[in-house]
């Protein structure tokens, strides 16, 4: 079930810690802050700050995704024993190796010295952005432990889940503006909140749900059902796709009906479509599909806020 992590070295090697990182979903991840800190600004920062938040950004993703397998470390090795190396390739997640340490590829102390070395970096470049923004940074880190400790504990973890999620956004703020405005926080942390928890958490608890089962963790698919969880999915989505609209309105950037229309139409297109195939069928591979398309909508985001920027 698993090799001798003397098996890799260079090149091959490096791409287990990308693995741990699951960076194909940390880079895209990488949106949000970017996404937050333009709808608050109106305006592109210097380019020092943009180079600056992209290495702040990278590293905090990169670290934090880390975190999550260093403290799940014993459970997805119960996990393998229990379930084997399910594979979930078409999974935007389980692109590269799933858990590399709880396999045996990398061993825990590698995985833990990466997520500091780059736990350092991202602290590093937050001083420099926005102190305020190390705060957001921790809070990100103890919230992720939380909900990873959750895991046997309470289906309520997916709400921790949104937390965690809204803090690159939060923190993309705050590198640009000291004194944000709280209503503009607020409904932004609000839209995130609801696209994690509906496109994010519960689909790829589903796409879980046996594993967890075995496991007997406790998740919203697996307690409350796959009826009440696609309703969930499905009301979430539909308020994420609205409050979006009231984050246009927070922002200093004056939109036009065709970027309002394509607000909405992104979030139609990208989370609600799969999201109704998933309510009215509750076929797992709609879950999939909801998870890995739901995960670009922060980026196509911020593709329209960009456009409107420079036209």
């Amino acid at each position: 079930m698993t090799q001798p992590t003397n098996t890799y070295s260079g090149l091959s090697r490096l791409k287990l810690f990308w693995a741990l990182s699951r960076t194909p979903h940390g880079l895209i991840d990488m949106a949000t802050p970017a996404l937050g800190a333009l709808l608050w600004l109106g305006r592109f920062p210097s380019l020092e700050v943009i180079i600056l938040g992209l290495i702040t950004s990278f590293a905090g993703y990169t670290a934090v995704y880390a975190l999550n397998d260093v403290i799940d470390y014993r459970v997805d090795k119960e996990k393998i024993r229990l379930c084997g190396d399910i594979d979930n390739t078409c999974d935007l997640d389980a692109m590269m190796v799933r858990h590399p340490m709880a396999q045996g590829y990398l061993s825990f102390k590698e995985g833990l010295m990466w997520t500091a070395v780059w736990s350092i970096i991202a602290i590093l470049g937050a001083f420099h952005l926005n102190p305020v923004c190390i705060v957001i940074f921790i809070i990100g880190c103890a919230l992720e432990m939380v909900y990873c400790l959750l895991l046997k504990v309470s289906h309520l973890r997916t709400l921790v889940s949104g937390g965690v999620k809204t803090m690159g956004a939060i923190a993309g703020v705050f590198a640009v503006d000291p004194n944000p405005s709280f209503p503009f926080l607020l409904v932004l942390f609000l839209w995130l909140f609801l696209w994690e928890i509906g496109g994010q958490n519960i689909p790829n608890d589903w796409i879980d749900i046996e594993e967890d089962r075995r496991l007997h963790a406790q998740t919203v698919p697996v307690r409350l059902g796959l009826d009440k969880s696609s309703g969930l999915i499905f009301g979430s989505l539909i308020a994420a796709a609205f409050v979006v609209l009231v984050v246009f309105y927070y922002s200093p950037i004056h939109f036009t009906a065709p970027y309002w229309v394509a607000a909405v139409a992104t979030g139609c297109c990208f989370f609600l479509l799969p999201a109704a195939l998933l309510y009215t069928t509750q076929e797992s591979h709609y879950a999939m599909a909801l998870f890995n398309m739901a995960s670009y909508y922060p980026l196509v985001m911020l593709i329209i806020v960009v456009s409107r920027l420079v036209i």
